[in-house]
């Protein structure tokens, strides 16, 4: 597999991240319970044995109690934090009522209040990567910087990044913060293909549509920047064999990945993760199923590479016709 800019900052973890939404339960404040702990539990040991190292979190996941129920499992392996990566993402307040509405927040305080809990929840001293969640339309960069500068010196937070930022919003930031902006996690999928239609597209009439993310995995890549993909699998979308979605473009790819897998002797997971992976950024695909078998199959991932022709041949028939 190529080298991914993380590798640039002595970060060896792979192509392949374990997303931790999945864990804690529900999404409300009801405690965790033993079948929690369990299932998160299997979908750990099964993400590292399958050689996965970093693992993705976020202060709001299931409310807090993503975090909470793997800083058990630190607890009950305490050499498991010396072998892995751990990054978190804040920013987000989810609704609380009618006059304080889903909003975002990278005020000063906020950071450091949202970090010093992320913290004590797992259990950890400190985060390897902490991404600010999304664009704050009210963000103050120097409060931003504030922040940063804090948590690095204090030992709390080694590296910093963002997610869901445009190249604009990231360049911007960067002039400010004195850290280097290491990680941007955007969604990214064969599905979710429309960022990369603009540049294939441009100077001809089929170009259409607008995408705010036009040129961000150019500036990623030329800025040594890591780019990563959540939901890489569009929660399965083409993985389904059996399934029969109404758009004829994604049955049709359903039947390629198919071929594609029986010819590599892998997932179709595998497949779908493998046209990600592909592209000369150097992307990691942020999974997140809790399911032991689907993370195994996910890894797949890592043992082969599309030609080109195939690659072209999944993004043709998914975008429904031929190219310019």
């Amino acid at each position: 597999m190529k080298q991914l800019p993380v590798t640039t900052y002595g970060y060896q973890c792979g192509p392949i991240v374990y997303g931790c939404m999945g864990l804690g339960g529900e999404w409300n404040d009801s405690p965790l319970t033993n079948d929690d702990v369990n299932k998160a539990r299997v979908a750990t040991e099964a993400a590292i044995n399958a050689g996965i190292t970093l693992f993705d979190h976020a202060d709001i996941y299931t409310r807090g109690k993503a975090e909470l129920v793997f800083g058990r499992l630190l607890k009950e392996n305490l050499g498991l934090r010396s072998t892995i990566y751990i990054q978190s993402k804040c920013g987000i307040h989810l609704s609380d009522d009618p006059w304080k509405p889903h909003r975002y927040d990278f005020s000063y305080h906020h950071l450091i209040s949202s970090v010093e809990k992320s913290l004590t929840r797992l259990q950890t001293d400190y985060l390897d990567f902490l991404l600010l969640h999304r664009p704050d339309p009210l963000m103050e960069p120097d409060e931003v910087a504030r922040a940063f500068s804090q948590l690095h010196r204090q030992g709390k937070v080694r590296h910093f990044g963002v997610s869901n930022f445009t190249w604009q919003q990231l360049d911007w930031l960067q002039t400010v913060v004195e850290q280097p902006l290491m990680i941007n996690q955007v969604e990214l999928s064969l599905v979710h293909h429309h960022w990369l239609d603009l540049g294939v597209t441009a100077n001809h009439r089929s170009a259409q549509g607008s995408s705010a993310f036009h040129g961000t995995m150019e500036y990623c890549q030329r800025n040594k920047i890591q780019l990563q993909s959540y939901g890489p699998l569009s929660k399965g979308l083409l993985t389904n064999e059996n399934a029969s979605p109404e758009n004829e473009s994604y049955r049709k790819v359903i039947g390629m990945i198919g071929e594609l897998s029986r010819k590599y002797t892998v997932s179709r997971e595998a497949i779908v993760l493998a046209w990600l992976l592909r592209l000369p950024a150097g992307i990691q695909a942020v999974i997140g199923t809790t399911n032991p078998d689907r993370i195994r199959a996910c890894a797949q991932a890592t043992l082969l590479e599309l030609s080109r022709e195939e690659w072209y041949a999944l993004y043709t028939a998914v975008r429904g016709g031929r190219l310019p």
